[in-house]
């Protein structure tokens, strides 16, 4: 298993075939889901005592698994938040893999870790962050939002000089944060505040003020940490990040700023002004696996002051202390509720150091340019009802006299027929349908096609 003979290089060929076919595709199938009866049919046992073979292995994947997969990258998949990796990103993914780097310390992987903070620097200063602020790469929003915040229960309790050891810490968010939070509330047992947003989904200065001067004495000691979101997952909306920042300045705590899907648009100088307050923040996390061009799976996550993040993350063990030495390296492990990572970062790093920050300010322009035009169709269209102009590159609209059974009606057969993705989503209790265009090669044409299929 472990020697390059002439199978392995048969096999390589045949992967690297296979790999810049699918690249070629334009756009590749959108391909579809599959039941688990349907998909052991058709692959057949394929974990077996003596193998089934490399080659037979990728037949399968090519051929059965595969096309089980929706394409994310397709310039027509518009549900939740798609993904349109750049070429360069792609064959580096697979540089990566064939290099076997372990990026969880400088020791072992210092080449990948600078290239990795070089392209850090690139998300911190699109932020306006300091120049001694850093983080690491994690596997997804959900991780950097839960390492974030337990970096900032670390500093409250730290602050507190060992009052607040054994106290259940509390996290202000609002009612439009993503569900991520809510998850790594309970996996650190703490509890939210949730202060209900405003009309179009954000985080209200008024409101959060409101919601902190009616909260006892005894709770606004538990709070360590404010949430505020640039780029809500399902409207695109930014909330008031400025009087966030007051607020978590007045209160001596952590700001944190989930801009998983949006803060992408720190790239973009047409929106850029609705992001003021974020170079307040103490950290913040952006995913270029989805608006920045990068593969699966990316999560930057940057922290202002990086030592609270590493003195929040280290772990000791005897074998681990030869990491700890000087006190100049730098170690991804320490900046994260993880040991063990890939490189996740180089992908992202290697398409910047290809293509220049300029093209991706482009590339980000021309996705809003698009919604924003797509928007215009949607109010245009009779059948149609646009529920807000579009902040970023969500558009959220109705189909008059629709039923829920009609929306999930109308997008499996959209599905099925290989023309796009576009899942219902809801807003205020109500079924409407959703588009978030973050692929540069989705055309305004395309949305036409989907107003259309409405009609």
């Amino acid at each position: 298993m472990h020697v390059h003979d002439e199978t392995t290089a048969r096999l390589a060929e045949a992967i690297l075939a296979y790999s810049v076919q699918r690249m070629q595709m334009d756009p590749p199938p959108l391909d579809h889901g599959s039941t688990a009866r349907e998909l052991a049919d058709r692959a057949g046992p394929t974990i077996t005592a003596t193998g089934i073979g490399g080659l037979e292995a990728l037949r399968v994947f090519a051929e059965v698994l595969g096309p089980a997969c929706i394409s994310v990258d397709h310039p027509r998949f518009l549900s939740f938040v798609p993904a349109a990796p750049t070429e360069a990103s792609i064959l580096f993914d697979l540089v990566v893999g064939a290099s076997s780097i372990f990026a969880g310390s400088w020791l072992e992987g210092s080449g990948a870790v600078y290239a990795e903070n070089e392209a850090l620097r690139y998300v911190a200063d699109l932020a306006g962050f300091p120049a001694a602020a850093g983080g690491v790469f994690v596997s997804g929003g959900t991780a950097g939002n839960l390492s974030a915040l337990i970096a900032a229960r670390w500093r409250w309790r730290q602050r507190a000089g060992g009052r607040h050891d054994r106290t259940r810490g509390l996290i202000i968010t609002s009612s439009g944060t993503h569900s991520s939070v809510a998850s790594a509330s309970r996996a650190m047992d703490a509890d939210v505040l949730v202060v209900p947003a405003d009309e179009q989904g954000r985080l209200h200065t008024e409101a959060l003020d409101a919601a902190i001067a009616g909260m006892s004495a005894p709770d606004l000691e538990r709070v360590f940490a404010i949430v505020a979101t640039c780029g809500t997952t399902n409207a695109g909306v930014i909330d008031h990040l400025d009087g966030v920042a007051d607020a978590a300045e007045r209160l001596r705590i952590w700001m944190h700023v989930d801009g998983a899907y949006g803060g992408a648009g720190l790239a973009a100088p047409s929106v850029r002004p609705l992001y003021i307050g974020i170079e307040r923040a103490d950290s913040f996390i952006v995913d270029p696996h989805k608006w920045l061009f990068a593969p699966f799976d990316c999560c930057a996550l940057i922290y202002r002051d990086p030592e609270i993040g590493r003195l929040a993350h280290t772990q000791h063990a005897e074998y681990l202390d030869v990491l700890h030495g000087s006190g100049d390296e730098w170690n991804p492990s320490d900046f994260a509720h993880h040991l063990s990572r890939r490189a996740r970062g180089l992908p992202f790093w290697f398409s910047l150091a290809t293509y220049g920050t300029e093209q991706y300010t482009e590339a980000v322009e021309t996705t809003l340019q698009v919604a924003h035009a797509g928007a215009e169709l949607v109010d245009a269209a009779a059948h149609l009802e646009l529920i807000m102009r579009p902040e970023l590159s969500v558009v959220m609209f109705r189909r008059t006299g629709w039923s829920p059974a009609q929306y999930q009606d109308w997008s499996d057969r959209l599905l099925l027929s290989g023309a796009a993705f576009v899942t219902p989503s809801a807003w205020n209790g109500e079924t409407i349908l959703r588009i978030c265009v973050v692929n540069p090669r989705t055309t305004v044409g395309d949305i036409a096609m989907i107003i259309e299929s409405l009609a």
